[in-house]
């Protein structure tokens, strides 16, 4: 197994925990800032009758949107780290 994989792989994990964070803090603000329920900053559930198909379904969206863009920012950040300290790639 090469080096930078070895070095990677716990890097890899604390980065995942991280993005998680980030990217549900950062859907909060915006989901707030769209001027949704301060008292629920979460999304809502599908399955909450008081909530309307096109708020579950945009927010399940953006959420997505926002969990697959902060992943990949946090993912390439951490490989370019890796390639700095190693010299090589960690794919």
């Amino acid at each position: 197994m090469k080096a930078s994989k070895i070095v990677y792989k716990p890097v890899g994990v604390a980065m995942g925990a991280l993005s998680g964070v980030l990217a549900g803090g950062l859907f909060k603000q915006i989901w707030k800032k769209l001027g949704h329920d301060e008292d629920a900053p979460d999304a809502p559930d599908a399955t909450d009758e008081h909530r309307t198909w096109r708020e579950v379904v945009s927010a399940a969206v953006l959420q997505g949107a926002i969990f697959a863009g902060v992943k990949a920012a946090v993912d390439r950040g951490g490989a370019t780290a890796t390639r700095r300290l190693t010299g090589t790639w960690p794919g």
